[in-house]
């Protein structure tokens, strides 16, 4: 078996654009997880991949100025039997990505690029949650927003993670930069969770569920890192996690949900479509290799599966 993992920023995704250190930093932390598990398979399978000229890798094809990531990519698909591909949501470009890359006719372990789309909006997120009854966050767009007491959080509404959200604290109002796409919810008191979630063929399963270390800086949120596996889970999590999977049909593989744990129970504040930077400390978390849970490798994970380690928690730093 020949897999193509794809990790968008280090593989060449953004070659033409500014490559933020911390970003990059984040990005390899995930391409180096995904590798190490497959290579670490009982029998590994041949890996291709590609990485921007400016974060060589060995082994991997390097993607310059000259050079098209998207065709390079494609061509690649064809060579490949499966495809693992990971890339924010944001922009359309995971669902574009996965859209292409099953162009080729070959497995690619990803989510539909439909599910993709309805989880890229916080609004159309927030709208599915509800009709399903899913305890979540009220979401408004900025200029249509009711008016909402206390404190409030804007953010994109295709944005990913802590990308441009703002606290803005009772009686000061809500000015971001820039209002276009921009969505507002109140802010709610809890402490800032990530689960780490499989699902295939419909099924989800609750790996790990992690606690977000959240900086509020200037009245910028950001994310200083994680600590995989913060949590056990008495059965609760798990059923939000099958009702949040329920609620967005084509979600597939390793995806994360954001959630707040509140004194009145968990809500769900958005879907990750892909696999997320907890995905580094999974493995140490659980006690055993990922990729061994992925059904396209249980036939190079022989026995693999049920051989585990006592679970820990692993803490990731982001900053």
């Amino acid at each position: 078996m020949r897999v193509l993992v794809l990790e968008y920023v280090t593989a060449g995704g953004m070659r033409r654009e500014t490559l933020p250190p911390s970003l990059a930093a984040e990005a390899a932390l995930i391409r180096d997880a995904m590798l190490a598990d497959l290579a670490a398979l009982p029998a590994p399978p041949d890996i291709l991949t590609t990485c921007d000229e400016r974060l060589p890798r060995a082994g991997a094809i390097r993607v310059g100025l000259d050079t098209s990531a998207w065709v390079l990519w494609r061509q690649l698909a064809d060579e490949a039997d499966v495809i693992w591909p990971v890339a924010p949501e944001t922009g359309g470009i995971l669902a574009d990505l996965v859209r292409m890359l099953a162009a080729s006719g070959k497995p690619v372990l990803a989510s539909t690029p439909e599910a993709i789309l309805i989880a890229t909006s916080k609004l159309e997120t927030t709208r599915r949650l509800a009709a399903a009854g899913v305890p979540h966050i009220p979401t408004y767009p900025l200029a249509e927003a009711p008016d909402i007491p206390g404190a409030r959080i804007t953010k994109p509404d295709d944005g990913a993670g802590c990308d441009a959200t703002f606290l803005w604290p009772a009686g000061v109002p809500a000015t971001p930069e820039a209002t276009a796409g921009v969505v507002i919810q109140p802010y709610v008191a809890g402490e800032a969770a990530s689960l780490c979630v499989l699902v295939q063929a419909g099924e989800a399963r609750l790996l790990t569920v992690n606690r977000q270390h959240i900086v509020v800086q200037d009245g910028r949120l950001s994310l200083s890192g994680l600590t995989v596996g913060a949590w056990a889970d008495d059965g609760q999590l798990a059923g939000l996690t099958r009702q949040v999977v329920a609620a967005c049909p084509g979600l597939d593989g390793f995806i994360g949900i954001d959630i707040l744990l509140t004194e009145t129970g968990p809500v769900v504040v958005e879907i990750n479509p892909r696999l997320t930077t907890a995905y580094a400390g999974l493995g140490r978390a659980l006690g055993l290799n990922p990729a061994t849970l992925l059904a396209t490798f249980a036939t190079f994970a022989a026995g693999a599966a049920g051989a585990s380690r006592p679970a820990v928690t692993v803490e990731l730093a982001l900053t």
